[in-house]
């Protein structure tokens, strides 16, 4: 009896003499603002849960940062800059080999309408590149093997690499930049990357011309010269042609001179690489 008018009383007085106190510190409304999901709904990348494959090329090193921390460049020295090229070397390998395919098909002339807003840098200078070497080592290997054949001394050209950088390098940097500044005369002026661009996708006709040469046969090597000048400057000539009609009536005059200084590099090909002497 004792015992339990104690524990009520006792209730009594926990409940009726200790008010609650609110804590303003702990009060507050979370703001979902602040909050994030994982992974996020728009996820790109290659931690993405599309149905397509990621790209086959990081772009960590490609695209700008709105974080960088490198000093950004304005005016004319920018052009000294890493970042003023990156974006020419944004590139997938099946772009590449998607423009690549479109050079072999001069006639649809439809090359600089799909590069105009990309154009790159990264196919025409491993196109270059390619062709060096695939100029040096089927010129020593062909002029090798005649030279067995006849039973005379063997000598390597080391001007051979050389000769062929010139060429490349020198004809896809120095043609376009003299185009730009003809057609920025005429009025019709056009990207310098895009000719760049145009020029050195179409000179990967001669890969697979070069491979041929080996066939130990003078004819068959002026036509195969002859088929891949002719296709690549077509592929030259028709994709600016469009363009170049907006100079005026001298078009016709600035297009035939195009054709024709791509023709001629081909022949030059011919009488320096593909062409044997013992």
């Amino acid at each position: 009896m004792m015992s339990g008018n104690y524990t009520s009383i006792d209730n009594q007085k926990v409940s009726g003499s200790v008010p609650s106190v609110p804590d303003p510190g702990l009060s507050g409304k979370f703001s979902d603002s602040n909050l994030q999901t994982f992974p996020p709904p728009n996820a790109h990348g290659k931690i993405s849960g599309g149905s397509h494959p990621p790209r086959d090329a990081d772009d960590t090193f490609s695209k700008p940062s709105s974080g960088s921390d490198e000093p950004q460049q304005s005016g004319w020295l920018r052009t000294f800059t890493i970042a003023a090229y990156k974006p020419y070397f944004d590139i997938d390998t099946t772009d590449v080999l998607e423009r690549i395919k479109d050079s072999l098909f001069p006639f649809r002339g439809t090359f600089s309408e799909k590069t105009a807003g990309n154009p790159d840098l990264y196919g025409p200078f491993w196109i270059c590149t390619t062709l060096i070497f695939v100029a040096a080592s089927i010129g020593t290997f062909v002029t090798y093997i005649a030279h067995k054949l006849q039973k005379k001394e063997w000598d390597y050209d080391i001007n051979l690499v050389t000769w062929s950088a010139g060429v490349f390098y020198g004809y896809v940097t120095i043609v376009p930049l003299g185009l730009y500044v003809i057609l920025k005369y005429f009025s019709a002026p056009s990207g310098l990357v895009q000719l760049f661009c145009l020029y050195g996708y179409s000179l990967f006709i001669f890969i697979p011309a070069l491979c041929l040469s080996i066939i130990p046969l003078e004819i068959f090597r002026w036509v195969i010269a002859g088929v891949a000048g002719f296709m690549s400057a077509s592929f030259v000539a028709l994709n600016l042609r469009a363009h170049i009609m907006s100079a005026g009536e001298r078009w016709f005059l600035i297009v035939a001179s195009i054709f024709l200084l791509q023709l001629a590099l081909s022949v030059v090909l011919k009488l320096y690489l593909f062409t044997v002497t013992v």
